[in-house]
């Protein structure tokens, strides 16, 4: 796999880097995000394919990106298929912050150190050619407006950027909510994309770590005025409540 093009990943991260502040909108999703982009990613490359609402590795060779190959190892080492909710709810810590260094080195960012309240360090990313970031924007943009449907690589990064919450971030106030509606609508376009979008959501909205439920034994009912309990909502991302002191890291 060359580096004449972006990967899903490294574009979703600067989609959601802000220029004016250095850091990115919605971190505690991205790093969700991210993990589902990676495997979008190693489908386009024909290294795995969706199986149901599961991941098979169809293809074990690397790809010579040593993100995307680390990730296609782990999924090679499950030896079964696995659940892309599962996947992308496993431990990802770090992930976020390993894009924005491997972005520094390919140069398309560079880190700005500073402090918070005159003690704490600080790091802040800026984009060091913000016409990389316009250009994927306005492919964004180009598939909202005309309505046509996208190539599987745009249509996969609209399927996250929605997913991970970034529709107020690129198409903010009540001027970009037909914007936003349009773009959530793009993630039929891309049935990889969907899959993983939908398993970001999924994470997000707890599916994936409620049980599944045993039938009740025969004969027995339910406690009366039982109610049974509510299924999160496909299809919009759940907001991270806010109001806690941001990170001192600028991720």
């Amino acid at each position: 796999m060359g580096r004449s093009r972006r990967t899903i990943p490294e574009e979703l991260l600067l989609l959601a880097l802000d220029p004016t502040t250095g850091t990115t909108a919605q971190p505690q999703s991205l790093d969700l995000g991210l993990a589902g982009a990676q495997l979008v990613e190693l489908a386009l490359a024909g290294r795995i394919a969706p199986d149901g609402d599961r991941i098979a590795v169809v293809a074990p060779r690397p790809t010579g990106d040593p993100t995307l190959d680390c990730a296609l190892e782990l999924l090679r080492r499950r030896g079964a298929p696995v659940r892309a909710v599962n996947w992308i709810g496993g431990p990802r810590l770090g992930l976020r912050q390993t894009y924005l260094s491997h972005l520094e080195r390919c140069g398309m960012v560079h880190a700005v150190a500073g402090q918070m309240c005159g003690v704490l360090p600080t790091t802040r990313y800026q984009a060091t050619d913000t016409a990389i970031s316009r250009e994927i924007k306005a492919r964004l943009d180009n598939a909202i407006r005309t309505g046509v449907p996208p190539d599987p690589r745009t249509a996969a990064l609209a399927a996250l950027a929605h997913a991970v919450g970034l529709g107020k971030h690129l198409y903010p106030g009540n001027e970009g909510r037909s914007s936003r509606s349009r773009l959530r609508d793009l993630i039929r376009h891309d049935p990889m994309g969907g899959l993983v979008a939908h398993a970001v959501m999924d994470v997000q909205n707890g599916v994936a770590a409620q049980p599944r439920r045993s039938p009740a034994p025969a004969g027995r009912q339910a406690a009366p005025g039982a109610r049974p309990a509510p299924e999160p909502a496909r299809g919009m991302p759940m907001q991270p409540h806010h109001g806690s002191m941001a990170r001192a890291v600028a991720h």
